[in-house]
């Protein structure tokens, strides 16, 4: 019996690490889109952005959807998709007005073949993205109208950005860690000097706060530029890459910043 049990747990180990990893890799290769109704040409629409998103989230590379060979590809997006379903949005909500029931926005939930969506990437000059992928400490110093502060996982200054930068990581299958103010407090950074940290104090505070890398950011509200200039840095693999965006919501912000973290991450170049 001693020598039977630790081998059943092993067992039991290795079979639920495989359900996982199954589960994950299944998770990859879904997609979603907001759409109006059920109907097959807001469908279509659906589909195209579906195939879109996961060839990216899939890829971590932007590039296969802004090349000439993916037009032709999102012209029949409706043909890779192995299954697909809708939510309604408005569930348990009654129709009101003069809606019908085709006008209440669904969520369309698109499932594909990995097998499928490899060969599209092939095709397009592109790769999957494997996972386990790096966990992403978020350091970002935020100067709004009023005042400067890091944005930390505990802090009352911008829950709605700890959350934007949250739903980002969503399409791309990544996750971000932000740090606690008790452990901001025993590092002293400068707020407006942090990508000029050395890099092994930001390197080691990432791997403190459970990231792998350090996504190293300043987002300052621009009165001329009618929103937020957002700068990101990362260093991979020996090198540091740097990309800004400009005039922006910081949901935008966000969006630029993991997109621009995935490409890095990947091996798929500059963001």
């Amino acid at each position: 019996m001693t020598i039977v049990l630790p081998f059943l747990a092993m067992l039991a180990g290795v079979t639920s690490s495989g359900i996982a990893q199954a589960a994950n890799v299944q998770n990859l290769y879904v997609s979603h889109a907001i759409v109006t109704g059920t109907g097959e040409e807001n469908r279509k629409l659906g589909f195209r952005e579906c195939l879109g998103e996961v060839l990216v989230k899939v890829s971590g590379d932007q590039r296969v959807i802004a090349g000439t060979a993916f037009a032709p590809l999102i012209e029949r997006a409706g043909s890779f998709v192995a299954s697909f379903a809708y939510r309604d949005r408005l569930a348990g909500i009654p129709i009101h007005d003069e809606q019908g029931t085709h006008d209440r926005p669904h969520d369309l939930t698109c499932r594909y073949d990995p097998a499928t969506i490899n060969r599209l990437l092939d095709a397009l000059g592109s790769r999957p993205w494997p996972q386990p992928r790096p966990r992403i400490a978020v350091l970002l110093a935020v100067h709004d109208q009023k005042r400067k502060f890091m944005l930390t996982s505990d802090g009352e200054e911008s829950p709605y950005m700890a959350e934007s930068l949250a739903a980002a990581t969503v399409p791309l299958a990544l996750e971000t860690w932000l740090p606690e103010r008790k452990t901001l407090a025993q590092e002293k950074l400068d707020l407006d000097m942090l990508s000029s940290e050395p890099t092994a104090q930001l390197e080691r505070l990432a791997k403190k706060i459970g990231g792998d890398v350090a996504l190293v950011g300043t987002i300052s509200w621009n009165d001329e530029a009618l929103g937020w200039i957002a700068d990101w840095q990362l260093d991979s693999a020996g090198k540091t890459h740097r990309w800004q965006i400009r005039g922006v919501s910081f949901d935008d912000a966000f969006r630029n910043a993991i997109r621009g973290a995935a490409q890095v991450l990947s091996g798929n170049g500059e963001p």
